[in-house]
């Protein structure tokens, strides 16, 4: 067994056909975890789940949108079948708003962001809880966001889920830590993934928030990100729970 103690735990990994998502996955398969792909982009997923079976692990994909609670099923059932049980559970799936300011904000939109980015997340949690529960044991890893900490990251609709996203976890941490169960989250700040923005400029939110992005500092790569989240699901955060971990850069010091 490696230092971290993944090998040969089962893990589940939203949004892994790219970005943070694929590196986790990929990192976590390197560590001797058996993984599960979940995405909504099904050739991203059976894309990543190749390149972990190439290098010699296990992964298998499901595809989907994680909000709706039959993919979710499906997400648990074929953990449990194919794996043989959930002991990892990363939250990554997301979506980025277009910067809205609150007045902006259609009811589509938020309605949109909120469901993808904080629901879907809890209805995933809320199903593979149990599961943790009679094992006894259990990671969940959520990334939340620069946005989860401040008010000049990102539109209100994706700044209210994402903090959302932060009592979800401290929640879960305060409610399971007594049945071996940590939730962690990490904050990421500016990284090189596939996330989109479509934002006008001429609009009031990006011409407000457009003010503070020069504290944002450099870009991460996403295996940096990946590093932070295999570190808070293995053996060397064992004692680490309830905790929000700003990847950034040092962007929320300033």
């Amino acid at each position: 067994m490696t230092a971290s103690g993944l090998t040969g735990k089962n893990a589940v990994v939203t949004g892994g056909g790219s970005g943070i998502g694929r590196a986790s996955a990929l990192r976590l398969a390197g560590e001797g975890a058996r993984v599960l792909v979940a995405d909504l982009d099904g050739a991203s997923a059976d894309s990543a789940v190749q390149e972990i079976r190439d290098a010699g692990g296990t992964a298998e994909s499901v595809a989907g949108d994680l909000s709706r609670q039959e993919v979710v099923d499906e997400v648990v059932a074929t953990a449990l079948d194919r794996l043989g049980g959930i002991d990892v559970l990363v939250n990554n799936a997301g979506i980025m708003d277009d910067m809205s300011a609150t007045a902006d904000v259609t009811d589509a939109l938020w309605e949109r962001l909120i469901r993808v980015n904080l629901t879907a997340p809890f209805l995933l949690t809320r199903a593979v809880l149990p599961h943790m529960v009679e094992r006894g044991r259990g990671s969940v890893v959520f990334t939340a966001s620069e946005a989860s900490l401040r008010g000049s990251a990102a539109g209100a609709a994706y700044t209210a889920a994402k903090h959302g996203v932060v009592g979800l976890v401290k929640s879960t941490a305060v409610m399971y830590r007594d049945q071996g169960i940590r939730v962690n989250a990490v904050a990421p700040g500016g990284t090189a993934t596939g996330i989109r923005v479509d934002a006008d400029a001429r609009a009031s939110g990006p011409a407000v928030l457009g003010r503070y992005m020069g504290n944002m500092g450099e870009v991460a790569g996403a295996d940096e990100l990946a590093a932070a989240i295999v570190f808070l699901a293995s053996d060397a955060a064992s004692n680490v729970n309830g905790v929000l971990l700003p990847v950034d850069g040092g962007w929320s010091a300033v």
